[in-house]
């Protein structure tokens, strides 16, 4: 050892930084083969992959709302795929249907028509009770003072009524069953009354939620849908059902499939009356006879003024999906008006249910899918649907909608790998959901997060990567 030490102490000194030079290259060569190796190595475990943080999170879905509004926020939107439109027989002036999964419009008629809801405006005092009641303001046990204005005795003639009374005990549930199933215009002054203090603040709130929820042809002048000026659509309508029961399921079970109410009953009754029972009830059936007719049915509401026509809200719900129709100017007077507004709302729901199912991609498809980065300073990135809803599945070539709807593929296209800096929502892949050759959505697959190009040697190891990653 001490001969090779010095042997090389005795070299000219070029050569001696020759050596060293040499030896520097084969350590650093070492060291690149080595970081190459790892670097090889990180492509086999892409589930590995680190998911987007919170605030990637945060700016994915504000990136995704902006660029695809219709798809992620729309309350209503017409279907993906094009469809030609159904030759109803439909007595009613203005129309529209929709499937209350997603909001897809499947058919309609004039639904842009500005129309007197009639009784309808009903469901707004209900929605506005259920927001007091998530917030905790009132529970359905509450008992309600009835001004005088509220008394049976005190409203028109025509009027719908629940029969409420001077000094009678009555709760909010009850109050809320007779609006629902009686459509009582005196329901609905003491519900507005307890609510806001006055009818006048209350209609005043019914607008400013007609506002907040996007409905501009919307608008009330009194809360029980007796007065000819307040004004709506069948598209907004249908618009605010589908917000009703999205955020209030429990209102259908509770109050709209009621198929009748007796009222007032002995405990409802003044002292001065109490010696009555339950002999002064009325029995009054659910204005809307679809409820025994028409098989899935559990609301909504009908409305009726001479400046309308019949109108109804209707929806239905069969094996897991579930329709809402709106139909408005309805032709007719008395029970042959009655007896259109209820063809008509069987006809729109036995086409709907003979013609679409639903179709859920939860669970059929990945929430996300690594894919290989090169040439970036991280090695994966992860792939997530732009949107996820469920798809309005036309009845094709199965036996039953259903069988369709089961049928259906979702069909994943994304690269063996993505080159150079990623930006976060960036459409990167696809999944396409197809019913035999019939393509009725694609979706694209946006980046979760953003990734930056990489530097020299990162473009290095994904240049040599490369052919690797093409062979998979």
């Amino acid at each position: 050892m001490k001969n090779l030490t010095a042997r090389f102490t005795a070299l000219p000194r070029k050569t001696k930084l020759t050596i060293y030079l040499a030896l520097i290259i084969f350590i650093a060569l070492i060291c690149l083969v080595a970081s190459y190796s790892q670097y090889l190595r990180g492509f086999k475990t892409p589930n590995a992959a680190p998911a987007a943080s919170a605030q990637e999170q945060l700016f994915l879905v504000d990136y995704l709302n902006k660029t695809y509004p219709e798809q992620r926020l729309g309350i209503l939107k017409p279907l993906p795929y094009p469809v030609v439109s159904a030759d109803l027989n439909v007595y009613a002036g203005a129309a529209i249907l929709l499937d209350a999964a997603n909001g897809c419009v499947i058919y309609e008629k004039n639904a842009d028509d500005i129309i007197p809801p009639a009784s309808i405006t009903k469901l707004f005092v209900m929605y506005i009770v259920f927001q007091e009641i998530a917030a905790g303001h009132v529970t359905l046990d509450d008992v309600v003072p009835l001004p005088e204005r509220s008394w049976a005795i005190n409203m028109p003639r025509d009027a719908s009524l629940m029969f409420l009374g001077q000094g009678q005990t009555v709760t909010l549930r009850e109050l809320l069953t007779g609006l629902s199933v009686a459509s009582g215009n005196d329901a609905a002054l003491a519900v507005a009354a307890y609510i806001s203090g006055s009818t006048d603040a209350f209609v005043a709130r019914m607008n400013e939620e007609a506002q907040n929820l996007g409905l501009t042809h919307t608008h009330f002048e009194e809360p029980s849908g007796y007065s000819e000026k307040n004004l709506t659509t069948p598209r907004e309508l249908a618009t605010f059902a589908r917000i009703y029961i999205q955020r209030y399921p429990e209102a259908l079970e509770l109050f709209h499939a009621q198929r009748e109410i007796r009222y007032p009953l002995a405990a409802n009754l003044a002292p001065w009356e109490k010696d009555k029972g339950d002999s002064a009830a009325v029995r009054q059936f659910n204005t809307n006879g679809l409820l025994r007719t028409l098989e899935g049915c559990d609301g909504l509401k009908t409305g009726f003024i001479y400046e309308s026509g019949f109108n109804l809200a209707l929806t239905a719900k069969r094996n897991g999906v579930r329709f809402i129709s709106v139909t408005m100017r309805g032709p007719g007077a008395a029970t042959a008006g009655k007896n259109f507004r209820e063809v008509d709302g069987t006809t729109i729901m036995e086409w709907a249910f003979a013609r679409f199912a639903d179709y859920a991609p939860q669970g059929k498809i990945a929430s996300s899918y690594p894919v290989a980065v090169i040439k970036a300073k991280a090695q994966f990135v992860r792939l997530v649907p732009a949107w996820v809803n469920t798809l309005t599945v036309p009845h094709l070539q199965g036996e039953t909608p259903q069988a369709d709807a089961e049928a259906v593929r979702a069909i994943v296209s994304i690269p063996a790998y993505l080159s150079g800096a990623v930006q976060a929502g960036a459409p990167y892949g696809e999944i396409r959901y197809q019913l035999g050759e019939t393509v009725l959505e694609t979706v694209p697959l946006v980046a979760d997060h953003s990734i930056a190009e990489a530097r020299c040697i990162g473009k290095l190891f994904g240049a040599l990567a490369e052919h690797r990653l093409k062979k998979r």
